[in-house]
């Protein structure tokens, strides 16, 4: 499946009504075919079984999808990435960046993640990506550090995601960055709820109350 095809797919599943709703759910900042995610993912779904059994990334059809207006578009190249995130190395960052980097919103940034921490759990050099990127101006690429280690569980870094925090806790109240801080921490509150309190008595002062509210939900 070549990108015209992919669109030509795309197009004849649309449905305007339900384009309309979808783009009020995303604050009118992306068009939309108005496919939902089942119809959707079959869509390109024998295009990823076909490029797993090649063991291949078929980057110029993620680049020419990623520029296409239509969120759907988008959605395909989060999808793509997850199912063959197995054969994803750290110099692939670099491409995955352009994308956390443009057409941002929570929901590609955050399925994003995905490919991104599976390539961490081989490669700890993102490790380091992920404390540079934990200052970057961007608050999208902060919340990708943040949220790197998301659903690890036991083997999370919790000196790297201290400092990740940390890095983050400048008062500015951004609801992106301070959602994801108590998204984070709540989760590693089911592993190690002892770690995640006393963080929060550390940090009480400096913690934003949306992220206090969600990192104590579980303790």
């Amino acid at each position: 499946m070549n990108y015209q095809l992919l669109t030509q797919k795309f197009e004849q599943k649309q449905n305007p009504v339900r384009a309309r709703q979808m783009e009020k759910y995303l604050r009118n900042q992306f068009i939309c075919y108005g496919i939902q995610s089942k119809e959707r993912r079959t869509i390109y779904h024998q295009k990823i079984l076909a490029d797993k059994k090649k063991a291949n990334i078929d980057w110029q059809l993620l680049d020419a999808a990623w520029g296409n207006n239509h969120r759907e578009q988008q959605y395909f190249v989060c999808d793509y990435l997850i199912a063959l995130k197995q054969f994803l190395s750290y110099k692939d960052i670099v491409k995955i960046e352009k994308y956390v980097r443009s057409k941002q919103w929570w929901d590609t940034t955050d399925s994003l993640i995905n490919p991104i921490s599976y390539i961490g759990l081989q490669d700890h050099h993102v490790d380091q990506l992920m404390l540079k990127w934990s200052l970057d101006s961007d608050k999208w690429v902060r919340r990708v550090a943040i949220e790197y280690q998301l659903l690890r569980k036991e083997r999370t870094n919790t000196q790297l995601l201290e400092q990740i925090i940390i890095n983050n806790l400048d008062g500015q109240k951004e609801f992106f960055i301070d959602k994801a801080i108590g998204w984070v921490l709540r989760d590693f509150s089911k592993t190690d709820p002892n770690w995640v309190k006393n963080f929060i008595q550390l940090h009480h002062n400096t913690l934003s109350k949306l992220s206090l509210r969600e990192a104590s939900k579980y303790l």
